[in-house]
């Protein structure tokens, strides 16, 4: 693109930032949704469930914390896989990255949309969101939906931010996040004083006598609330003093997370009981909040109003998050010749990548048109497989470079990148054999980007290969004047 060039971001985020971007990205529209179908599986053992699926993340964690010290580059996982593996696995890796975020921001876009009718709905001014019909687009002669229009605006408006501004993008996720966090609070705070949890009944924590049977699965259906604190590192360079503030967002964010994530659980399964969390089901968090919490309260109205204002935050923050995260990698990726050029280029005004903000947006636009369900699936297996490869990544470079400067080292190692392994393998296969049985689609369209990732790579190898040898003549020709 012109009036660009190949240098890193500037460094507009601070440690507060960072962590906010890992909140932003974790504490989506997952706990709001996810917690009733969890107690539907597990019961009360839902609170045990987002427990066990904090510890599984926190050992994937100190591996990202350890890799980003040491190799202080953006672009998150696919950086680091690059650093250590051959050409071909970073760009898979890379590859897996971008979809999976891009897939992510998607579904985020598509969840704001009913949220927001929702919330213009209790204030009397749309009908409910399944009366809402669809407008007349007289440039493509249809008519599109509304929630589907609505997901297209928060899209473009998030990039258009990101493309402009760094610092602005990353002011307008902490915003965001403080907001939706704030929310959540207040409803843990009245769930806590509320006469309904003081008679809470957390026993028998496992539904029928089905024990550890009855977690696991929920554990798998869960673990993608939990995704978030990794595109930390997809920013790394545009962080100040990233060697000890990116391990120190990481930890903040996965702690904060999971202590909101239980209180919040604890509340919805001490106030509704399990029971009625599991009937409530996507709707579990607001069913609770109305239950307990006064009415008539000024602007909010109603506890259920409340968690629609949580929703609306939480998609429109983990949207942003993963808007910049999408368009790290891909800058990464364009930086390191594994994408086009243009990808890897700093706007000369504004400096951000632009190029690859924009190309990641028009792949998050074109995935809204994917199932969703499988396009959930697909991330989660995405990531699950990414972080399995980090793993990996965190013990192959301690062999191959011993005494490379490590600001942070991993405690214990190597056992805690060896049990983050055997556990994502366990939720890796957990999943796919989930989807063998209900959501083939999903297995299917991963293999599909995989394959259409090797044609781009051996396209773009191609593409590279005359300037390679140009490289390697004008090296030859310097050589022979040195002699």
């Amino acid at each position: 693109m012109s009036g660009s060039q190949t240098r890193s971001p500037d460094a507009e985020l601070g440690l507060l930032d960072a962590t906010m971007i890992g909140m932003g990205a974790m504490i989506g529209a997952g706990i709001f949704v996810l917690t009733g179908l969890a107690a539907e599986i597990a019961g009360p053992a839902a609170i045990v469930v987002f427990a066990l699926n904090g510890v599984v993340t926190a050992f994937t964690g100190l591996s990202y914390a350890e890799l980003a010290a040491s190799i202080p580059k953006s672009g998150g996982g696919y950086a680091f896989v690059r650093e250590i593996f051959d050409d071909l696995s970073s760009f898979i890796m890379g590859w897996m990255l971008w979809f999976a975020y891009m897939i992510a921001g998607a579904l985020y876009a598509l969840g704001f949309a009913p949220n927001f009718l929702e919330l213009l709905h209790v204030y009397g001014l749309v009908p409910p969101p399944e009366q809402v019909g669809a407008i007349a687009v007289p440039v493509v002669d249809a008519a599109v939906p509304i929630a589907f229009l609505l997901a297209f605006v928060a899209v473009l408006g998030l990039v258009a931010l990101n493309a402009v501004s760094t610092a602005a993008s990353g002011s307008a996720e902490t915003v965001f996040t403080v907001v939706k966090v704030c929310i959540l609070v207040v409803f843990v705070g009245f769930g806590f004083a509320s006469p309904m949890f003081s008679g809470a009944e957390f026993q028998p924590l496992f539904p029928d006598g089905n024990g550890a049977a009855a977690v696991l699965p929920a554990m798998g259906l869960t673990f993608i609330a939990f995704e978030g604190y990794d595109l930390i590192t997809t920013v790394t360079e545009e962080v100040e003093n990233p060697r000890e503030n990116i391990p120190k967002a990481i930890f903040f964010s996965l702690a904060a997370t999971v202590v909101v994530y239980l209180a919040v659980v604890t509340v919805a399964v001490g106030t509704l009981g399990a029971a009625g969390l599991a009937d409530a089901g996507e709707a579990g968090i607001a069913t609770a909040a109305t239950s307990f919490m006064p009415t008539g309260l000024p602007i909010i109205q109603n506890g259920g109003a409340l968690i629609v204002f949580g929703a609306v935050f939480s998609t429109l923050t983990a949207l942003n998050a993963v808007v910049i995260a999408s368009s790290r990698v891909a800058f990464s990726m364009g930086r390191e010749g594994q994408l086009l050029p243009s990808f890897g280029q700093i706007h000369h005004r504004y400096g951000t990548p632009f190029v690859a903000i924009l190309a990641s947006a028009v792949v998050m636009l074109g995935s809204v048109a994917l199932p969703t369900q499988s396009a959930g699936n697909m991330s989660s297996l995405f990531f699950l497989l990414s972080f399995i490869i980090v793993n990996i990544a965190v013990i192959r470079l301690r062999r191959e470079r011993p005494n490379m400067n490590r600001p942070y080292t991993v405690p214990f190692y190597p056992a805690p990148p060896l049990i983050g392994i055997a556990l994502n393998l366990i939720l890796t296969a957990v999943l796919v054999e989930y989807l063998l049985r209900t959501d083939p689609l999903a297995l299917g369209l991963s293999a599909g980007w995989i394959g259409l990732g090797g044609v781009a790579y051996v396209g773009l190898n191609r593409l590279r290969t005359p300037s390679t040898g140009d490289t390697a003549a004008v090296d030859t020709e310097e050589d022979t004047n040195d002699q």
